[in-house]
């Protein structure tokens, strides 16, 4: 978004106008270039507070949410206009990753909840998006109107049939949203390799170089970036560096490459001066929503320099007693070095409500004390219902969608529970993966195996009872049973249906077991189009599997 101008200043490069970047948190990438600088910058971003999944609505009113005091959702998905209510889910959106989580596997690492990539998104334009490449549309099959997905132009995509383009006003956001996670996550092995690089210390390949350095040139740093930036600081204890310092992306990727890069001496620290880089005294840790009789812990990384001896913490004012340190002292030798002290901060509500603290910080040859504003709320226990778990859909091959019905009550995110058989009925594997919608996409049904999965709900440290098991192989789906019946008329190009009653979810197989239609429902007199061959039907009204012969 264009409401800031750049500037740079011989080879000094000064900070985004408005961030109030601590001092001295830069100085570990001063005088560094290319590779090493890259580096530099990642052990830089790499130490952070971890936040739960759950509490993600709950952060989103600090970081993704219009300036006018009404509570709107800052979308850069769709100009539907939304509102938070609470710390619940905003209806019709979906806690996107920008940065898709199938990139890396998605499973519960620090990724997964990095809000420098993580934004409210319209449900619609997320689904759409999928887990496509950036890139720039010849050809929309989606446009919302802030939103498009299609075709890509001609040298785009890296191999992917489709892409998603943001509108111009945010395609900067989206530049230096990728150019941290390619930087602070450069340590990864990319599953999926449409814009990066697993054998390049650059971790993007070349096409993507090219298109996020133009966007972030043609879509310079927003008010809305600076105040996202300082909000996420707040909360994770870390910085985006690229709206920080705007340039930075050319000394790595772009036109400055190998030069030094400098800050500007004015955010620098007195030399030999002992100071406290964070947290400081604008800090304000958000430690999210947890249910009476459970704790959580958080991990603030304390960063000093020049300290000359041991720092010490406590806890004060408020509801102080509701939170506990594990030490009263911090070495300094820890605090003083490049990723700093991780100092865990514990969070055990005996009451309902929202409750505050201060973190005192002091000694280490400090002029006085530095304290740090900490917040938690304490809710009731939820009540979670079971989940039901269907069969999957969209059986091709190595892949399948694993499905379930939606939660009756809010919940923060479903827990799928993953066991792969052998052919031998041994255990090859057991994984959980976590989601916001009511399926996942798998593509590793391997010939022989046997895949079994149930669903639970997660709300505030609590889980459901798992669900009923469902079982897939890679033969086609087991264990249809009888219920009631629906007849079919063979016709030219397909079947006549003919049934007293509506049937849902109707799923149609080929004759080895591989899904090929699914329809949501279908009713007496419906004409279902087929190619010649032998299928096997089944809906939810007519569990006993029906054979259909189509003969063209």
């Amino acid at each position: 978004m264009k409401h800031l101008i750049i500037t740079l200043t011989l080879a000094l490069v000064s900070m985004t106008a408005g961030a109030t970047v601590p001092v001295g948190y830069y100085s570990t990438i001063n005088g560094k270039r290319g590779q090493d600088l890259k580096n530099a910058v990642h052990a830089l971003l790499k130490k952070h507070t971890v936040v739960t999944y759950g509490s993600l609505w709950y952060y989103f009113q600090s970081t993704d949410c219009y300036p006018d005091n009404t509570g709107r959702v800052w979308d850069m998905y769709s100009n539907t206009s939304r509102y938070y209510r609470g710390s619940s889910a905003v209806s019709g959106m979906n806690r996107e990753h920008s940065f898709p989580k199938s990139w890396w596997g998605g499973t519960q690492v620090d990724a997964y909840t990095d809000l420098n990539h993580l934004y409210p998104s319209d449900a619609d334009a997320n689904m759409a998006k999928n887990n496509y490449p950036l890139g720039e549309v010849s050809s929309p099959w989606f446009n919302n109107g802030i939103t498009k997905v299609g075709t890509p132009m001609t040298g785009q995509g890296g191999g992917c049939n489709n892409v998603f383009e943001p509108d111009d006003q945010y395609k900067g956001d989206f530049a230096r949203t990728y150019f941290y996670m390619a930087t602070c996550y450069q340590d990864y092995n990319w599953r999926y390799t449409y814009m990066l690089s697993n054998t390049s210390w650059l971790t993007l390949n070349q096409w993507s170089i090219n298109l996020l350095l133009k966007w972030s040139r043609m879509d310079p740093v927003s008010d809305k970036e600076v105040a996202r930036n300082e909000a996420i600081y707040q909360i994770q204890n870390n910085r985006n560096p690229f709206i920080d310092n705007p340039l930075l992306a050319e000394y790595i990727w772009g036109d400055r490459y190998g030069e030094a890069f400098t800050i500007d001496a004015s955010s620098e620290e007195p030399q030999g001066d002992p100071i406290l880089i964070t947290p400081n005294q604008s800090t304000k840790i958000e430690m999210g929503e947890v249910a009476l009789g459970k704790s959580i812990t958080i991990t603030v990384f304390v960063k000093g320099r020049y300290l000359k001896s041991d720092l010490s913490v406590l806890l004060t004012s408020d509801d102080y007693k509701m939170f506990t340190l594990p030490v009263t002292s911090i070495p300094r030798s820890t605090a003083n070095s490049d990723d700093g002290y991780p100092l865990s901060i514990t969070y055990t509500p005996t009451s309902l409500g929202s409750h505050k603290c201060r973190l005192i910080i002091y000694d280490g040859g400090l002029t006085g004390s530095y304290g740090a504003d900490i917040s938690a709320q304490c809710l009731p226990v939820p009540s979670l219902s079971t989940i039901n778990a269907l069969d999957p859909s969209d059986i091709n091959g190595t892949n399948y969608t694993a499905r379930w019905q939606e939660a009756p009550e809010y919940i923060d995110y479903y827990i799928i529970n993953r066991t792969v058989y052998d052919d031998k009925n041994s255990i090859v594997s057991y994984e959980q993966f976590t989601t916001d919608e009511t399926n996942y996409q798998f593509d590793d049904l391997l010939a022989g195996q046997t895949h079994t999965y149930t669903v639970q709900s997660y709300r505030l440290g609590y889980t459901s009872v798992p669900s009923n098991v469902i079982t897939i192989s890679s033969s086609g789906i087991t264990g249809v049973q009888v219920d009631k019946p629906i007849a079919f008329i063979p016709a030219a190009g397909g079947v006549l249906v003919k049934s007293s009653e509506p049937h849902y979810n109707v799923y149609i197989f080929s004759a080895d077991g591989k899904l090929v239609r699914y329809i949501d429902v279908v009713n007496n007199d419906d004409f279902i189009h087929l190619p010649q061959g032998i299928y096997i039907m089944r809906s939810d009204q007519s569990l006993k599997p029906q054979k259909l012969v189509i003969k063209n």
